[in-house]
């Protein structure tokens, strides 16, 4: 290579140089400034986007979810008893259906002269009693309003014990707050079922009752219900840390389309206490309450009752929600087992109340 073609060379490397840093300049403009190049500039994925996150499963459930004021008017007392003064009681709420139900806790309405909702995008309505069911301490409320956001729902979500669960409400009024476990007991789903409810370590606080447990995609688990509470030594009540509940979303979900349709919860009862023997199918009648269906029918205690109408007895809870969800009024076959001698009775199913 002569020296003029080394001198050509040298000079299409310099100009084609110049030009590459001059459309640098031009299209990375931080380059001018002494920057250079972001870390990760050519990685097209953003941190967030390996980053573990519920956002887009509370994006679905969390606007579902209000805040509730429940307003009493009490008569004062002592100097003061001719003035009466507004007393609030704070929960929580879940939109469920489009044309306004809610649901929420019995026990944050209970006695309320008037009820106000506020929604996540600031609206503040009022609320309608349609019914409550103390027994699973649930009740319904109708709010007039467009566009509202209803909670992710599945007729049977399937809940397992370790899943991944998070609590939406209002705790102590301040504002929507997320809090996150699992579930340590799954509940039952039966009518019967007014205290088996799903246990979660997912703390809840004064103004959570009412809110939602959804799961790790937003769909509705159930409804946060209270945390476990004993008394210590000087008798006073104390919350457990780590023990909390919410009752399942099938047995809510049914008490909700029992109280729109009805006004109430109708379950019926027969009127015994029994349980399982694991020696031998049916149930063992420990105690019958005096005048009930079983009573009237003539079911004693140490009767092994073996089937209702034609129904193999194996599970207690199952033979309770069966003759919970009976209508009441309704006959029922009963075969039972007494002194090693069979027998079919009949009995007229009741309805059974509040501190029944």
């Amino acid at each position: 290579m002569t020296g003029r073609s080394i001198i050509n060379f040298l000079l299409k490397s310099v100009i084609l140089g110049v030009a590459v840093a001059a459309l640098l300049l031009i299209f990375l403009p931080e380059l001018r400034q002494g920057k250079g190049l972001a870390q990760g500039f050519f990685n097209e994925s953003s941190v967030s986007a390996s980053r573990e996150s519920y956002f887009s499963a509370l994006s679905r459930s969390a606007p579902a979810v209000v805040n509730i004021y429940s307003v009493s008017i009490e008569n004062g007392s002592g100097l003061f008893r001719n003035q009466s003064r507004g007393r609030t009681n704070l929960g929580s709420g879940v939109i469920m259906t489009e044309n306004g139900y809610l649901l929420t806790c019995h026990h944050v309405v209970a006695d309320a002269d008037s009820i106000y909702v506020a929604v996540q995008d600031g609206r503040i309505l009022e609320a309608q009693i349609v019914g409550t069911d103390p027994l699973t301490d649930l009740a319904v409320l109708k709010v007039t309003a467009d566009n509202l956001h209803i909670i992710p729902q599945v007729a049977e979500p399937d809940t397992h014990v370790g899943d991944v669960v998070m609590a939406i409400g209002n705790p102590f009024d301040l504002g929507q707050t997320i809090t996150q476990g699992i579930v340590s007991r799954a509940g039952r789903n039966g009518l019967s079922n007014y205290v088996d409810f799903i246990q979660t370590d997912a703390v809840l606080n004064q103004g959570n009752s009412g809110g939602a447990l959804v799961d790790s995609n937003g769909i509705l688990l159930g409804i946060t219900n209270a945390n476990f509470q004993v008394l210590d030594s000087n008798n006073r009540v104390r919350n457990v840390d780590g023990i909390n509940f919410a009752v399942p979303y099938e047995l809510a979900k049914r008490v909700m389309d029992e109280i729109i349709s009805n006004g109430r919860v109708i379950r019926g009862q027969l009127g015994f206490v029994g349980g399982e023997n694991r020696n031998r199918p049916g149930i063992d009648v420990s105690a019958v309450a005096k005048g009930s269906p079983a009573d009237v029918a003539g079911i004693r205690p140490g009767d092994i009752i073996v089937a209702i109408d034609g129904v193999r007895l194996e599970s207690a809870s199952k033979t309770l929600d069966m003759i919970a969800e009976t209508e009441p009024g309704t006959e029922l076959e009963i075969e039972l087992s007494r002194d090693g001698r069979s027998l079919t009775l009949t009995a007229t199913v009741g309805e059974l109340r509040a501190g029944q």
